[in-house]
């Protein structure tokens, strides 16, 4: 029997249309494959182009504990390479963002000894820069899992723009059924201490399908323990100030004085000048 290999690959959220030409290969030309989809037009294609697909989904029904479903995703990918068979994992989005059972697999089959990599893919954070119009270059960006956020005590940077994923199930071990209310109030409450309760936040979800929209929904940060935030939302928290220039270091670098801008327009630190998309905001509740 040949030795069994993996290659965990991302399909981004365009039902198809976001898989790279090297994932396209590797899902075609495996002796098994497995994948981890939320719509069914992405579902369809992975079918139509390796018949031994099966999905994962199955793992998440009736399960309490995230953490134990990763566990089991991930033996049951490793089941099949230690039969010796060329297997292929397929994750929605970027397989390396958020996705424990694609790094887990992939280090335990080192461990054993079978050949494993990851190819890249599309993730949430790339639709968001280009559906929300930020250029990390520009600012920087720091991004945090929600709970990360908060149990660590991160300390955001106002003049740089800050991503939150997860935040619908922040703080949450299991899969949030309900509304999650107290926990995004704590989250809220951690954030409007640093940007106060006017500063205007996006809730962000990317399209999942070629013909779907992102949502992209404008709020204040006081309103953000009372919106409908789903699991999958991420919040994006745009700068505050204005970054400090040193001008000192930009002059031992060589650079020339009005290299960076003194002041930009307030609207375009997170909403470009010709937005990309355009949101309605969200109605404050009660008002």
């Amino acid at each position: 029997m040949d030795a069994g290999s993996l290659t965990v690959v991302g399909t981004g959220f365009g039902g198809g249309g976001q898989i790279t030409a090297d994932a396209a290969n590797a899902i075609a030309s495996s002796e098994k494959v497995l994948y981890l989809v939320p719509d069914a037009d992405t579902d369809e294609w992975i079918r139509a182009a390796n018949p031994t697909s099966e999905s994962l989904g199955d793992f998440y029904l009736g399960r309490a504990s995230r953490f134990e479903t990763y566990l089991d995703i991930t033996e049951h990918i490793l089941s099949f390479v230690r039969r010796g068979l060329r297997v292929c994992a397929v994750f929605y989005g970027h397989p390396g963002v958020f996705v424990f059972p694609s790094h887990e697999a992939i280090i335990r089959a080192g461990e054993e000894g079978f050949t494993a990599r990851m190819l890249p893919g599309v993730s949430a954070e790339d639709c968001l820069f280009s559906d929300l119009g930020v250029d990390p270059g520009r600012r920087g960006c720091r991004t945090f899992d929600a709970t990360d956020f908060l149990v660590r005590r991160r300390q955001p940077d106002v003049t740089v723009p800050l991503i939150l994923w997860q935040v619908g199930a922040v703080g949450r071990t299991d899969y949030p059924r309900d509304d999650n209310r107290a926990n995004l109030a704590i989250l809220a409450e951690v954030l409007l201490m640093q940007y106060g309760a006017g500063h205007e936040v996006v809730i962000y979800e990317a399209a999942f399908g070629p013909r779907r929209d992102p949502v992209i929904e404008f709020i204040c940060l006081e309103q953000l323990a009372e919106v409908p935030i789903r699991l999958i939302s991420t919040l994006y928290v745009p700068p505050r100030d204005e970054p400090v220039i040193d001008e000192q270091m930009a002059a031992r670098l060589g650079m020339p004085e009005d290299f960076f801008p003194r002041r930009i327009d307030a609207a375009s630190r997170y909403r470009p000048s010709r937005p990309y998309a355009q949101p309605k905001p969200r109605p404050v509740p009660g008002r």
